[in-house]
């Protein structure tokens, strides 16, 4: 629970309808809290967790500890590799997922992780540390247009050419290097009275490039589709708006434009429907005891019957 206060907890649990023989994977492990719960739910059943981040692993320990006539496994990688992870273990289907999305408490508490606009730290906001492009590498060398699209796609950012601008003319003197120096040139222009704001979306649209995460999600959510067995459950927490339209437009359509496609009858083509009509949100109670919970939109999808 240090490690990251899990969120909608219960109602994550309730919404995967737990079979206690069943097969379950998180593919958001992170301290371990979902999993943990789901892990008391079964009896035989098999629990599967993924986490890119290395930081992740010690967290295990306990539930191999545990086992009892229960299964256990933990994969070090990115969730887009789903379907590769399982089939190199031999599973060909599963009775539910979950997808706790964003970042943990942990990687934003940690300051040489360069996640949270609290402290000063490397510019890296990697979730997978030992692979792939760090957030120092993209800020120098991405060209202007990048920036913009970037900070105006996942930032929301209203003023992204004007930011844009001002990061290639701080880089042309010298790299940028810290966390403190990109928010120092970003808050020259953030609105008034909204700059903490405006950092949030700055670190966002940073973190959802170099972590690809975008892509990433659309390629669980469409391998989710293909394993889970038929009725089997897919539970999601998104934390932004990006994520939560990319879910809500797959359960709806069975693509991520949100354009439904129906069969000669007339019927809607896609694999899952969704089992709550209204998006599920933390109570105040939850948001007042984690106010990282403040922004957490669950949605809940099952697999058609058949497909």
């Amino acid at each position: 629970m240090a490690y990251h206060v899990p969120v909608l907890l219960k109602e994550s649990i309730d919404g995967l309808n737990i079979d206690p023989s069943g097969t379950y994977v998180d593919v958001t492990f992170g301290g371990g809290g979902h999993a943990w719960e789901i892990f008391q739910q079964l009896t035989t059943g098999h629990l599967i967790v993924m986490d890119q981040d290395a930081d992740a692993r010690r967290n295990a320990a306990k539930f191999e500890a545990d086992l009892q006539e229960r299964s256990f496994t933990f994969i070090e990688s990115n969730f887009r590799f789903l379907k590769k992870y399982l089939k190199f273990h031999g599973v060909e289907e599963i009775d539910g997922l979950l997808a706790d999305l964003g970042v943990s408490s942990h990687q934003f508490d940690s300051a040489g992780r360069g996640f949270s606009t609290r402290f000063d730290g490397p510019l890296d906001m990697r979730m997978n540390q030992r692979s792939g492009l760090s957030a120092k590498s993209w800020i120098n060398e991405a060209e202007e247009k990048d920036l913009i699209h970037a900070f105006s796609a996942y930032g929301e950012i209203k003023n992204a050419r004007t930011l844009a601008q001002r990061i290639v003319n701080a880089r042309a003197a010298g790299p940028l290097d810290t966390t403190d120096q990109l928010k120092q040139i970003a808050l020259e222009i953030a609105p008034k009275n909204r700059e903490l704001k405006y950092l949030a979306q700055l670190y966002q649209a940073i973190r959802i490039v170099i972590n690809e995460e975008m892509e990433a999600l659309q390629n669980l959510l469409e391998q989710a589709a293909e394993v889970l067995r038929p009725t089997g459950r897919l539970v999601t927490i998104a934390y932004h708006s990006l994520e939560d339209r990319l879910v809500k437009n797959f359960m709806a359509s069975g693509n991520f434009r949100g354009r439904q496609e129906k069969d000669l009858f007339g019927n809607v083509i896609r694999p899952m429907d969704a089992v709550n009509r209204k998006v599920i949100i933390p109570g105040l109670d939850e948001i007042n005891a984690n106010n990282r919970a403040r922004s957490a939109k669950m949605r809940i999808g099952q697999k058609r019957d058949g497909k």
